[in-house]
């Protein structure tokens, strides 16, 4: 079977639990490290899926790897390859895929609650769930693209996921560890403390009861990314 392609925008933003999940359904997968100069790569032929992680970058910042990947999301697509996004890799997708990044209403750190929306394809993917508590990271947010559905929401974020075929893509982290928590909150410490955003909470907030928090957090994860893989060319 064809790797999946994992492209690492940040040296702390790595696949963290979506990496466990590939191990745990013995998926073969290959970390693209574009945070240390690895390349884009040229085309899809060696891949089963690509999967796009977060960074504190912007997709406008005029770095040369980003129109690279919008453009190798698009062949992915056209070759119904499926595509996953978190954060950063969500606003990747969506751009590629003639959607557009803006501001958010307010910045967002922590631990909040989405919401499921009522509409099939949400309930392809997330079953009989409702909603969940998630992790968030971001001032920016992106539009649905054209042809996808919208599928959660949140009171501080309309458009926390969406979905086009095999391409699902997110605002939001349900990839994280709790390693990866500790270490964002040592790293963020000064945008956490010079932000006056009601969204971003403390980092003794974020690591409160941090174990319950991420197993459970797992476990709407799991339900995701084998509705993801579910897509993946096997051959």
């Amino acid at each position: 079977m064809k790797r999946v392609a994992i492209f690492r925008h940040f040296r702390t933003e790595g696949p963290g639990y979506f990496a466990t999940f590939l191990d745990r359904h013995s998926l073969p997968w290959q970390l693209i490290r574009i945070d240390e100069g690895d390349a884009v790569p040229a085309g899809i032929g060696g891949f089963s899926g690509l999967v796009f992680m977060g960074g504190p970058m912007s997709v406008h910042d005029p770095l040369p790897w980003i129109a690279q990947s919008c453009e190798l999301i698009r062949a992915a697509v056209a070759a119904e390859l499926p595509v996953l996004g978190h954060c950063l890799g969500g606003q990747l997708i969506a751009k590629a895929l003639g959607g557009s990044i803006t501001q958010n209403r307010v910045k967002e750190i922590g631990w909040g609650p989405v919401r499921v929306l009522d509409n099939a394809q949400a309930h392809g993917w997330f079953g009989g769930l409702r909603g969940f508590e998630t992790f968030h990271w971001h001032g920016e947010t992106f539009s649905i693209p054209p042809g996808a559905v919208r599928l959660l929401e949140s009171d501080n974020c309309a458009n926390q996921a969406y979905a086009l075929g095999k391409v699902f893509g997110m605002q939001c982290h349900v990839e994280m560890t709790e390693e990866m928590i500790r270490q964002w909150c040592k790293d963020g410490a000064g945008e956490i403390a010079a932000s006056d955003s009601p969204a971003v909470q403390s980092p003794e907030a974020m690591q409160a009861n941090m174990g319950s928090k991420v197993a459970a957090l797992n476990a709407v994860a799991d339900n995701i990314y084998m509705r993801w893989i579910a897509g993946l060319n096997r051959t």
